[in-house]
């Protein structure tokens, strides 16, 4: 379900939204879609950070397990 709602912009970033919106596209299907492009970047940025914090909470373990199966490969 779409919803009209009113925005203002500078007159500046309307020309930018204009010189780089497709053909036939309208500010509106153009602006949904850089939102929905920085909020799904927000959200993948936010995971990775989640990620990292359980990564370095483990890190010591993680890195005592590598370094394990390294020296059973290891060829004598």
């Amino acid at each position: 379900m779409k919803w009209k709602t009113s925005v203002t912009l500078s007159g500046d970033l309307l020309e930018s939204i204009d010189s780089h919106k497709e053909a036939g596209e309208s500010r509106s299907e153009f602006i949904e879609g850089a939102i929905r492009a920085f909020i799904a970047d927000k959200m993948r940025k936010e995971q990775n950070a989640r990620d990292l914090e359980v990564l370095n909470r483990n890190a010591a373990r993680l890195n005592e397990e590598a370094s394990d199966v390294l020296e059973y490969q290891r060829i004598p």
